[in-house]
């Protein structure tokens, strides 16, 4: 998308970094249980102490941040979590340009896995990020996400696969 900045955000950015998280996820809210739409939508304080964990990206529009990752480094992968574009701003391939955002630092940071955790009933997030080259690893019970049935997914990265792709 013509006109997307996506930038590092800074810790003054948490409280509309929480707010995306709650206006994206608020359709899905009556399918998650109270606990796991809690972790999925931390509030700002929770975000401010996110920084020392890891990168957190958001993505400008026209002056407006419309979306955000995170990333927080494991010894086996880069875990992505607190991904999310507004509902006003989704289509517009902002969510691909996070992505690529995280799969860029992940190569330039050694990693060759990128691994995230998403729901089963996030059918569009499920495409994008098979699109994007992830596979499915496996379906996680209840009990890992706070009784929300989900989907373990990961790709794998190298800078010679990105060479490749933008060379295709």
């Amino acid at each position: 998308m013509a006109g997307v900045e996506i930038r590092l955000a800074a810790e003054s950015d948490a409280e509309t970094i929480a707010n995306i998280l709650r206006v994206a996820f608020a359709e899905f809210e009556s399918d998650y249980t109270p606990e796991a739409y809690a972790i999925v939508t931390p509030p700002a304080d929770e975000i401010r102490g996110r920084f020392s964990e890891g990168p957190i990206w958001i993505a400008v529009v026209e002056d407006e941040i419309v979306g955000t990752v995170s990333v927080v480094p494991e010894p086996d992968w880069l875990y992505i979590r607190s991904m999310a574009v507004l509902p006003q701003a989704q289509g517009a391939g902002i969510a691909q340009r996070l992505l690529e955002t995280v799969e860029d630092y992940g190569i330039e940071n050694g990693f060759y896995t990128l691994f995230l955790y998403t729901t089963r009933f996030s059918n569009d997030a499920i495409r994008l990020y098979k699109k994007f080259g992830f596979g499915h690893v496996r379906y996680t019970s209840g009990d890992e996400w706070f009784g929300t049935p989900g989907i373990a997914l990961e790709k794998g990265i190298s800078r010679k696969e990105k060479l490749n792709a933008i060379r295709s």
